[in-house]
């Protein structure tokens, strides 16, 4: 089981235990045929220094062919990484007809080890054991059974050394096969720890992009809507009634001037704040007045009912309370075509319900808007919920209502 990686610190200790060293990478950039191939040749060179300084008695001279066995049990090893244990069985085979030959002894552990080597590191372990173990007890016994020598001789003759060599080999070769393994998945959960940072990352990104233009959209959307109002009131009087035309256009640039205020106030928030920089507060039902004063500059009636005992709310329900009024009476202006409107607050034990009715023509088709689906989410985020449409018979119009927890707020 390997050791969790998220703390800053295991995945910096991490990073330097799978870091290659400089020695190592200026390994790994050798080409992996050229690396064989130089193995491949010290093999063949070492067996061919032992099959000459071997003095066997009774073996036969080593010849031409003796080498040339020798160069045989080397050249496998060129192509160890596709065929590992196939080049450990036919190294074995090569050196089992060495021997065949009566060429002086060069053992198994030299000629062999770097094809025992290379099988266990590739996960062969166990079928390399057993082609050890059965190459000793076939020597053992070939020399126990056909020469005539004593089992006592044969083992004290450097059988057991040679046993002792190849399973060190062996060993060693599953140690490092084991450690590789364990760096390959601890490099893996880097990389999947890596990649889940970088989603988290674009996650908080794009929900940091929502949540500004929600801002935007609640801030800017219902002083535009009044503009744009007071725009057609402009338009219809120039002609007719220049001083109600004035009036409209002294409020469209009252109303362009405290948009604009609200975006560098809104802007300002999003921003990192400097210390001690100033920041505008959030706005609360305690300012639903202006609303209503935008509402009916914009020719809206706007009536106003609170029941229930009026008490402190949360900021985060203050604010979505607000919020989902506003967006409603900019919809009422923009979209419903009515004269009038009633909000409704209602201070329940646990809880406050804001509706908004007004007798326009209601939604033009089923669709949720950005501004309900905003409404909705700010509801939703609070551990409330919202309901929207039309109003229920025999009245006219639409209706927008929120209920909003109030002692518990739900994350």
């Amino acid at each position: 089981m390997l050791p969790a990686v998220d703390d800053s610190s295991d995945w910096s200790r991490y990073r330097q235990i799978v870091q290659p060293a400089p020695f190592g990478e200026k390994l790994r950039r050798i080409p992996t045929p050229a690396v064989d191939a130089a193995l491949a040749a010290v093999v063949a060179v070492a067996i061919g220094f032992a099959i000459g300084a071997e003095q066997e008695a009774g073996s036969k001279h080593p010849d031409a062919l003796a080498y040339l066995l020798g160069v045989a049990i080397a050249v496998p090893l060129l192509v160890r990484r596709r065929w590992p244990l196939g080049v450990l069985i036919v190294s074995t085979v090569v050196v089992m007809t060495y021997h065949a030959f009566d060429y002086p002894a060069i053992g198994i552990a030299l000629p062999l080890a770097a094809a025992f080597f290379t099988a266990a590191a590739a996960g062969y372990l166990w079928p390399a054991a057993i082609v050890a173990l059965g190459l000793h007890m076939f020597a053992v016994g070939f020399r126990a059974l056909e020469e005539g020598e004593s089992l006592v001789s044969v083992i004290g003759s450097g059988t057991i050394e040679d046993l002792v060599l190849v399973a060190a080999v062996l060993l060693l070769a599953e140690t490092l096969r084991t450690r590789r393994a364990w760096m390959a998945e601890v490099q893996e959960r880097l990389r999947r720890t890596e990649a889940e940072r970088e989603r988290e990352a674009e996650r908080r990104v794009e929900q940091e992009r929502l949540r500004i233009a929600h801002e935007l959209h609640d801030v800017l959307a219902h002083t535009i809507a009044v503009i744009g109002v007071q725009a057609g009131v402009a338009s219809e009087a120039l002609t007719d009634s220049p001083e109600d035309a004035g009036a409209a256009l002294g409020t469209i640039r009252e109303k362009s001037r405290e948009a604009l205020a609200e975006l560098k106030a809104t802007v300002g928030v999003l921003r990192e704040p400097r210390e001690g920089a100033p920041r505008s507060p959030a706005p609360r039902l305690a300012q639903l007045q202006e609303l209503v004063g935008m509402a009916a500059d914009a020719g809206v009636h706007v009536e106003v009912s609170v029941t229930g005992s009026a008490r402190s709310l949360p900021a985060i329900v203050d604010l979505a309370a607000y919020r989902i009024i506003q967006e409603s009476l900019t919809n009422v202006l923009r979209h419903a075509g009515a004269s009038y409107a009633k909000v409704s607050i209602d201070y329940e034990s646990d809880a406050v319900v804001v509706q908004v009715d007004d007798d326009g023509r209601g939604a033009s088709n089923g669709a949720e808007g950005y501004g309900v689906a905003g409404m909705r989410e700010r509801a939703a985020a609070i551990g409330g919920r919202l309901e929207v449409g039309p109003a229920p018979y025999p009245h006219r119009g639409f209706r927008v209502r929120a209920w909003l927890p109030a002692e518990r707020v739900l994350g």
